[in-house]
């Protein structure tokens, strides 16, 4: 996978067990209700990565199923969390990825780091409360987007919420917005008329952000307008869990949407019809998930 793309639990080898600690609206819009039908998915677009199987297009039918409006945030995953004692898969293994200049220099000295993407940082401690380090907090970012949260772990809440993840098919149909093969959920054009329409990176990656979007990070779930249909934030922010399988290898799990760290020089998948994959029990704080529902 491109390099922006949260890496794997296992592209590190070992995680020391401590390491220095550096001093001392709540997105419930709830479920979109959407009708299903025909549409053309995938795309055949050149500057896309045909590895990851994003093409052909290819007419697709979905079944009407309910959908969130915005991705799951840290107030809702302290519902679950706080009613039901659930530990994720970061605090089982003690640790998790988190972006290198997120980090305070005395956390990142000595630290592993996956050799290809030598700007995620294998944090012990963080976690989805903690998400930089041991003792930073979410504070001031309940409306942010709960990040840190392997596949499991969004199975987990779903399950305690009544809910399941959507599959891929239902993700893009309902991230295209009810437009047809338009690159993003607005259209062609990525900043029309010059406005930012989504949390990406702007700048040179990954060594400066001029945050042009107003973000340096995550977002809150219901930031810039929703699509056609009424989500927030397909594009950018944070990956998103999907149900499905990536491939025939049943070894990863397919993830949509982007995040606030890619780029279009390194990962242009922003686009609607892109997507990766990870393995079921990484996590990083580019990661999340929405829910979606039968109907």
């Amino acid at each position: 996978m491109s390099s922006c793309c949260p890496p794997s639990r296992s592209a590190v080898e070992s995680v020391p067990a401590e390491q220095v600690r550096p001093g001392a609206g709540i997105g419930s819009a709830g479920l979109i209700t959407l009708p299903g039908g025909k549409f053309r998915m995938g795309t055949d677009d050149v500057d896309g990565f045909p590895e990851d199987r994003e093409g052909p297009v290819r007419d697709v039918v979905v079944a009407p199923f309910a959908i969130d409006a915005c991705a799951v945030s840290n107030a809702r995953f302290a519902e679950f969390a706080d009613a039901t004692g659930y530990r994720t898969e970061a605090e089982k293994f003690g640790w998790t990825y988190v972006f290198a200049k997120f980090v305070p220099a005395a956390l990142r000295k000595g630290v592993p780091r996956p050799q290809q993407t030598p700007w995620w940082v294998a944090v012990s401690g963080a976690y989805w409360r903690a998400p930089e380090w041991p003792g930073s907090d979410v504070e001031g970012r309940w409306d942010h987007p709960l990040v840190h949260v392997s596949w499991h772990d969004a199975v987990a809440y779903c399950e305690w919420a009544g809910r399941r993840l959507p599959t891929e098919v239902e993700w893009e149909y309902a991230a295209r917005g009810g437009l047809d093969e338009a690159r993003y959920p607005w259209g062609d054009e990525l900043t029309p008329g010059g406005e930012h329409r989504c949390n990406i990176w702007q700048g040179r990656f990954p060594v400066h952000n001029t945050e042009e979007d107003g973000h340096v990070g995550t977002a809150p779930v219901d930031a810039f307008p929703p699509d056609g249909f009424g989500l927030y934030n397909v594009p950018g922010n944070v990956w998103e869990w999907c149900a499905d399988w990536f491939d025939d290898a049943h070894a990863n799990r397919a993830m949509r949407g982007g995040s606030y760290l890619c780029h279009d020089s390194y990962c242009n998948r922003y686009r609607v019809a892109a997507r990766t994959a990870n393995t079921p029990d990484s996590s990083s704080g580019n990661l999340g998930f929405r829910t979606a529902a039968d109907i």
